[in-house]
């Protein structure tokens, strides 16, 4: 069981407060990743719930027994850092055992486990390499894997991949989410990167000022936002916000249009504008227009083979029943 609950959970480092009072549920087997500004206190939140950093006030409950002041081994958690933490003058398969050792467990346990964890991980072929003769990819799966043999009751991950390529963190992004399906252990999940977000997670946990903004499935935070904060946050590109008069035309202070959800022409439409950078990725376009009336550039997707170029003029026309609202607060309106 992997259930983590925490009941007003506070941190202070003095007198300032990092993360003020929060509460928040994460389900035996879910996979929830917390994402934010750097800054946000999701790092934090998580070494809180570890144990590397001692609440201010709160409860930490795991499987519904108190932990908030147990030291992390007794935990039953595993964390899995950035930085990979590997001994570099141990072999694989000795980095993999070492906290089955520390703990006692028997040889042929330990055996066991290993064989398992590199055989879920393809480490199988690199138990007797160290951590020199391997790529950023696979020293990463070996950290993983020490994480695995302790049979934890929850993984939690800090940045794991934001040291790796561009490449290589789309196959670890597939990889933690096939093993999260093998092994249907909880898993918390820090990044930066909303795109890692919206792939990985069951349920996102948006931060900012260590304050949660919303808790949700990736769908329900894309398509409906709490607020002009998740609006811009959540979706790559960011959603156009737009205020002033447009807005108000609304009955709203502030209005958000997807990238995705604005028709261009080259014949009419809402917004006249002109075509400024343009972002070809392939299958997809992303036009920065400019000059719109509107105070802020707008950006479009389009067709990968669209055949705007820089200084074209274009229209631009957001699909009604697709227009966010948000209140002078920034809040969600209906």
């Amino acid at each position: 069981m992997g259930r983590i609950t925490l009941d007003k959970v506070r941190k202070a480092f003095g007198p300032v407060e990092v993360i003020p009072p929060l509460d928040l549920t994460i389900e035996d087997g879910e996979f929830v990743v917390f994402v934010g500004p750097s800054g946000c206190g999701k790092s934090t939140l998580l070494r809180l719930i570890a144990g590397l950093e001692d609440v201010s006030g709160g409860e930490i409950r795991i499987d519904r027994v108190d932990a908030t002041t147990l030291p992390p081994a007794k935990r039953g958690l595993a964390m899995v850092f950035q930085s990979y933490a590997l001994y570099p003058h141990m072999s694989v398969r000795k980095n993999i055992a070492f906290p089955m050792k520390m703990a006692g467990v028997p040889k042929d346990e330990q055996d066991r486990r290993i064989e398992a964890a590199a055989k879920a991980l393809n480490l199988t072929d690199y138990l007797d390499r160290r951590p020199g003769q391997l790529s950023g990819g696979q020293r990463q799966r070996v950290a993983i894997g020490r994480a695995i043999v302790r049979e934890p009751s929850a993984f939690l991950f800090d940045e794991p991949l934001s040291n790796l390529d561009a490449a290589l963190r789309v196959g670890m992004r597939l990889e933690i989410s096939e093993l999260h399906a093998r092994l249907k252990t909880t898993m918390v999940y820090v990044t930066h990167d909303q795109v890692e977000a919206m792939t990985m997670a069951d349920k996102i946990v948006v931060l900012r000022a260590g304050r949660i903004e919303q808790v949700g499935a990736p769908l329900e935070l894309y398509q409906s936002p709490r607020n002009t904060f998740v609006a811009g946050f959540i979706g790559s590109p960011k959603m156009n916000l737009i205020e002033g008069p447009e807005a108000a035309r609304h009955d709203a202070h502030t209005i958000g249009v997807r990238p995705e959800h604005i028709a261009v022409s080259t014949e009419g439409g809402q917004w006249q504008g002109r075509v400024g950078v343009s972002e070809h990725l392939g299958s997809d376009t992303f036009l920065h227009v400019h000059d719109t009336g509107l105070a802020e550039a707008l950006t479009v997707r389009v067709g990968g083979e669209v055949a705007l170029h820089q200084g074209d003029t274009v229209w631009l026309s957001p699909e009604a029943d697709k227009i966010h609202r948000f209140d002078a607060d920034g809040l969600r309106i209906g």
